[in-house]
């Protein structure tokens, strides 16, 4: 099993079913005691900010409130930084515990040794 799984978001409300399983596939990781770093990128950078992610519905698929706060509390979640401009969002506009970074990070996460990186 990978020491970490780097997962990479790009589908928000405009493609519900690749966003919600990145989302699910980060939450179970976490709670398996995998170390869990999600990329919001694309349209999925909107979950970064407070209320957003309730707005999200999927029948038969977990809140995503729900799976975002798991990942937040044993997992790191990281906004793109072209991505969070591009939507003239800031470091004081996100949920607590996310953060901004660009690809020189993402890069670096993904090719560390005992990485996985999946893209939704």
């Amino acid at each position: 099993m990978a020491k970490k799984l780097v997962i990479k978001v790009t589908a928000g409300a405009d493609a519900p079913e690749r966003c919600s399983q990145a989302f699910t596939v980060a939450a179970v990781a976490a709670a398996s005691g995998v170390e869990v770093s999600l990329w919001l990128t694309g349209e999925s950078a909107w979950f970064a900010l407070p209320g957003r992610a309730a707005e999200f519905e999927l029948p038969h698929a977990a809140p995503l409130p729900d799976l975002l706060d798991s990942v937040l509390a044993a997992g790191q979640v990281t906004l793109c930084t072209q991505c969070a401009a591009r939507r003239e969002i800031t470091e004081k506009d996100v949920i607590e515990g996310v953060r901004i970074a660009g690809a020189q990070v993402f890069v670096q996460e993904a090719m560390a040794d005992g990485t996985q990186a999946l893209v939704y």
